[in-house]
């Protein structure tokens, strides 16, 4: 059975689900009993054959710890899904760098263990062949940082969060002159406003529906969205979520993208308003008002599932460089832009070897 060995930089609540949603899909033996996968079995690899064997973070919660209490610590509070058992992974002492913004200080202690000396050398010594990047919003140095760390390690590169990496050109070509493939960046929710926002304005433009304005407007109660209360450490992020609505149409609309507020009760959950005006035959009006209502964290685990196994069947074909079609159904701001519908037949014609990325 193929199995896939990562690490993981960021121990927060998309890697509590991921880990949890691991554990979780390990008792299904059957394609038919599992939701919200591309597939259930890619080139071998089931769910539960992704296997963490490497971690780090900066919380004096789960620094330390075994990675399977340390998913759980606080400020972590998606909601739980799975008894996950003893890892035998221990959670690293990261750098800080920039990976903590002034929101997050007061509810982030620092550990005070001493930083391990090189990330790349304890990714190499785990037998770790991804290294997945969960670290916060805004984290510039430190997310580039991770990069050249994986680079060191010689292993590919998966930036779940809007630091640019597969779709900036000078860090495509680091990787591809390494030899290795990198995905991302900002992954894309199952089902969360930014698949959403951007089908919905591909539809209008497809059904001839001249779009005036839009907006999407996103609040939930979580450490991500206390970080992104400090606009320093948002400019990527709403980059990436205005640009891959923005790409859905020919011509430029008025789009207001962005998280807006936190509200600490909602923990986990993330609430998101879509909100677009435009005009169809006869010059007529048209509103389209939209609520979703998710829990965040396990929005994106099932998608990082996908991601992880399909860079997995780079990594066994000799890819290198950016992966266009996963990056384009996995995440927010890929090298290229697809439409979802678009997107995912890219990627399973890239799983079955019709696409070289």
């Amino acid at each position: 059975m193929a199995k896939v060995k990562i690490a993981v930089a960021g121990v927060g609540n998309c890697a509590s689900a991921l880990i949890q949603g691991i554990q979780y899909y390990s008792s299904s033996n059957s394609s038919q009993e599992v939701i919200g996968l591309a597939q259930y079995e890619i080139a071998g690899m089931k769910p539960c054959d992704i296997e963490v064997v490497a971690a780090f973070d900066v919380n004096e919660k789960k620094v330390g710890k075994d990675l399977s209490e340390a998913i759980f610590a606080e400020p972590n509070n998606t909601i739980k899904i799975s008894d996950v058992p003893k890892t035998g992974v221990t959670v690293q002492r990261a750098p800080t760098m920039d990976g903590i913004g002034k929101y997050l200080k007061p509810v982030v202690k620092i550990s005070e263990q001493p930083e391990v000396p090189s990330i790349a050398q304890v990714i190499r010594d785990s037998g770790a062949e991804i290294l997945v990047n969960y670290l916060p919003v805004g984290s510039t140095k430190a997310v580039e940082f991770y990069a050249n760390e994986a680079i060191s390690a010689h292993v590919p590169f998966i930036n779940a969060m809007p630091v640019f990496i597969a779709s900036n050109d000078i860090w495509k070509q680091k990787f591809m002159e390494a030899g290795l493939p990198t995905a991302g960046d900002d992954v894309m929710s199952q089902l969360g406003a930014t698949v959403l926002h951007k089908t919905i304005v591909k539809l209008c433009v497809d059904r001839g529906v001249k779009i005036d304005e839009t907006y999407q407007l996103n609040i939930g109660g979580d450490a991500d969205f206390l970080n992104m209360l400090e606009e320093g450490r948002l400019v990527d992020k709403r980059i990436s979520k205005t640009s891959a609505v923005r790409a859905m149409s020919p011509y430029e609309v008025p789009t207001r993208i962005g998280p807006s507020d936190y509200v600490p009760f909602l923990d986990n959950d993330k609430i998101c308003y879509v909100w677009l005006k435009g005009r169809y035959f006869g010059n007529i009006p048209l509103t389209i008002d939209l609520k979703l209502h998710v829990i965040d964290a396990y929005d994106s685990a099932g998608v990082m599932v996908d991601a992880i196994r399909g860079t997995k069947v780079a990594v066994n074909r000799g890819v290198k460089g950016p992966l266009e079609s996963i990056s384009a159904y996995c995440f927010k701001h890929p090298p290229v832009q697809m439409p979802y519908t678009d997107a995912k037949v890219a990627f399973l014609e890239f799983l079955e070897g019709k696409r070289e990325r």
